[in-house]
């Protein structure tokens, strides 16, 4: 009899795919993506096992058009158990779960439970010539870890994690493979050149970048720290991979600095790619731009932006289904083979800690990166401990190199922070921080107490260029109307879309350089990478990290003096514009720190950040750093009780769902979605999209929905991947979107 892995329309089945072919071409391929880490040979056994129970008569009956459900992985997982007991086990976690996600061990979750199911109740017989077609090892060796004795269970989770990866990942290559060579007889029977292998080389793109960089003359004194800058961290690129941090104030030109250092290191010891992480969606655009800029023409290329923009197409029923539909935006499923990835901290950290093969699916692409964590200090408090041992297990055991990259760097190592790196495992890629801090000095802070709005109004009344800063957009809202009458009043906020917004800066920047009136008021968002320059900022009180971030827009290129130069704190009187409660004890914090006589002339320094962020974490303690007790979680596990979808049900950056909306703000968005209507493929057209994109909190969008302001382009098609906003009364020049119903303000209350 034989058996097959995945067929076609064709009765003769000749142009099916052999069973034990799948088998091996999986195996072969995972073993490729684990061989990195050291961990080749178990991927290797996880791809010959993972449709092993596709060796049964039911299964050969639904492969060839019945419709009925069969369990095909538990087999594969038993066996691997029954052959190798504890290590036979972290591939049991992947092979059982590489169609629905991984389970927990043992107990909790909403799947069944790895233990049950092993069990093997109501699975079909295994056929015996699985036996004959295919060959597995008698032995398999255990994984090569360097284990940290309070995280190893974390630890061994998070290889259970990357061996998923290698498996789901090559999983998919193999089915695409075979569906692209039915579909397209004659073709290459091989998918690596669409996924990323026929990029630019780093060498190519190092040689773009330095033709780019020879551009730049030091034509000031900010423009000179900015190439030392710039030439002491590219001579740091020789250091072995592991921790790093580049510690440089606002506008000393980190953004490129790290680029040139993460290509030079990459290039030196053998790494595969950068990949950026960035704070917020709203900048992943501006960076992967800047990117692309400097890369030259081969910028398009080399860089692949990876952010949830929009809603992702439900599962498909069938490998044919889903060969048919893959060129729709289904970005949860790149496998991130690309030369220069660009994404979002919570696509990457949410990724790390994921349970579902599409999130997992790139993992094993990591590991040997070069990974650029951009504002490193923005990481959630609540995930913190978390997310640093995440961090840490990457450079230790997956040989990828992580540079901490902020002007306000978070307090990590012990025994300031438990569970936090060593001392001297995180090496300073920037030369001498404080003397740099000296250097780019280029503001005066001071607290200048508590300002009602007409208070704070007319004090911007009084300046000619002025930025305001606030906590919430309906404060930003407020503030805004009480200057709307003055030449050159502008307000920015994430209920405009990139575009839009995009267009204010450059209206502000415009005005900044002819010398005439510009009083801008914005939310935080300002503060996330945007190249601005005013003589005066003010800023609703927060963290010292986010004045840190508001004075990085005051005097940014050095043009005026330092003490003409002002940021003025001050602290809100209306009791609605009082910020949240974590906000709040980030503001007590900094108050605290900028109080202190060794600190009040220099509140920004690098050794006021680092008292600050000790004081926030010692208030905060390790149980609310760690909020949702993920590291005790797995601290109380043993290898067949790991709490895989637990850590990724639990481990959220963001606690509420944001909804993308299409704004058609112009003719080249209204020319996109048009296009949509008609289009056999997204992806493109998703991209073009993204800068006409409003994020919407949940409860914002269903009111929208339910009052026929926004509704699916073409849902027959995309479902509600692409939603547009088809009423344009909602959305102001001077606000957004923006509709008078009090639940959706009170949604919109939020600190960006």
């Amino acid at each position: 009899m034989a058996f097959f892995a995945h067929s076609t329309q064709r009765p003769d089945r000749s142009d099916w795919q052999a069973l034990a072919e799948h088998l091996q071409n999986v195996a072969a391929i995972a073993r490729d993506k684990a061989s990195l880490f050291g961990a080749g040979g178990m991927a290797e056994v996880a791809g010959l096992l993972h449709d092993l129970g596709k060796y049964s008569d039911d299964f050969q009956r639904r492969v060839a058009g019945d419709a009925i459900r069969v369990d095909h992985a538990t087999r594969g997982a038993m066996l691997a158990v029954e052959r190798y007991k504890h290590t036979g086990m972290l591939l049991a976690y992947g092979i059982a779960g590489h169609h629905a996600g991984l389970a927990n061990g043992s107990e909790g979750g909403e799947r069944t439970a790895l233990s049950d199911r092993l069990k093997g109740v109501g699975l079909p017989p295994l056929r015996e010539e699985w036996q004959y077609e295919v060959t597995l090892p008698e032995q398999l060796l255990p994984p090569k870890l360097v284990l940290k004795k309070e995280h190893a269970m974390f630890q061994f989770a998070f290889f259970a994690r990357m061996l998923f990866s290698c498996l789901v990942d090559a999983d998919y290559l193999d089915t695409e493979s075979f569906y692209d060579r039915v579909a397209l007889p004659g073709q290459p029977n091989d998918r690596s050149a669409s996924r990323g292998l026929a990029s630019p080389s780093l060498e190519s793109l190092r040689e773009r970048l330095d033709a780019y960089l020879s551009g730049f003359d030091a034509d000031s004194h900010v423009n000179r720290v900015r190439a030392d800058i710039l030439a002491h961290t590219r001579k740091a690129a020789t250091y072995a991979p592991g921790l790093f941090s580049l510690t440089v104030p606002t506008g000393g030109g980190k953004t490129l600095a790290s680029l040139a250092f993460a290509l030079d290191h990459a290039i030196a010891h053998g790494l595969r790619r950068v990949i950026f992480v960035i704070p917020f969606t709203s900048i992943v655009e501006q960076n992967a731009a800047v990117f692309r800029t400097a890369l030259g023409d081969l910028g398009e290329a080399a860089v692949l932006e990876h952010h949830s923009a929009f809603i992702a197409a439900q599962p498909l029923r069938s490998d044919a289904e889903r060969y048919q539909a893959k060129e729709k935006l289904r970005l949860a499923m790149e496998n991130w083979n690309a030369p220069v990835i660009v994404t979002t901290a919570v696509q990457f950290f949410e990724s790390l800690f994921a349970a579902r093969p599409s999130q997992c699916r790139k993992l094993h692409n990591i590991a040997g990166s070069v990974v650029i964590l951009d504002e490193a200090q923005t990481l959630p408090l609540k995930l913190l401990r978390p997310a640093v041992a995440a961090i840490d297990e990457l450079a230790r055991n997956y040989r990828s190199s992580v540079v901490l990259c902020t002007a306000t760097q978070p307090a990590l190592t012990a025994p300031n922070f438990r569970g936090g790196f060593d001392k001297d495992q995180v090496r300073e890629l920037a030369p001498n921080p404080p003397e740099l801090f000296r250097k780019l000095d280029r503001v005066r802070v001071r607290h200048v107490g508590t300002l009602d709005d007409d208070a704070l109004a007319a004090q911007l009344r009084d300046l000619n260029q002025v930025l305001c800063v606030v906590n919430n957009r309906r404060h930003a809202r407020a503030l805004y109307q009480a200057l709307a009458d003055l030449p050159g009043a502008r307000h920015l906020t994430t209920l405009m879309c990139a575009k839009h917004r995009s267009q204010v800066l450059a209206e502000v920047r415009a005005r900044l350089k002819a010398g005439e009136p510009c009083r801008l008021v914005s939310t935080s968002l300002i503060e996330a990478g945007v190249d601005i320059s005013l003589p005066t900022v003010y800023r609703a009180e927060a963290g010292l990290d986010s004045v840190a971030q508001a004075a990085g827009r005051c005097n940014r290129n050095g043009e005026r003096a330092a003490d003409q130069s002002e940021v003025r704190v001050f602290a809100t009187a209306h009791g609605d514009w009082a910020p949240p409660p974590e906000l709040r004890q980030f503001a007590q914090a900094a108050q605290e720190v900028m109080r202190q006589p060794q600190f009040r002339d220099d509140p920004l320094s690098p050794s006021a950040i680092e008292a600050y962020f000790r004081l926030l974490y010692w208030q905060k303690g390790d149980q609310e750093l760690d909020a949702t007790n993920l590291l005790g979680l797995c601290a109380e596990s043993r290898i067949d009780s790991l709490p895989l979808e637990t850590l990724a049900t639990k481990f959220r950056m963001i606690d509420t769902v944001q909804m993308p909306v299409i704004v058609p703000l112009d003719d080249h968005a209204r020319r996109y979605i048009e296009s949509l209507r008609f289009a056999e493929k997204s992806g493109g057209l998703a991209r073009k999209l993204q800068p006409y994109l409003v994020q919407l909190p949940r409860n914002g969008f269903d009111a929208l929905r339910k009052a026929g302001a926004i509704q699916s382009v073409a849902p027959e098609k995309w479902g509600e991947q692409f939603m547009e906003l088809v009423n344009m009364d909602i959305y102001s020049r001077e606000f957004g979107i923006w509709w008078e119903d009090p639940t959706f303000m009170e949604s919109a209350n939020t600190i960006i």
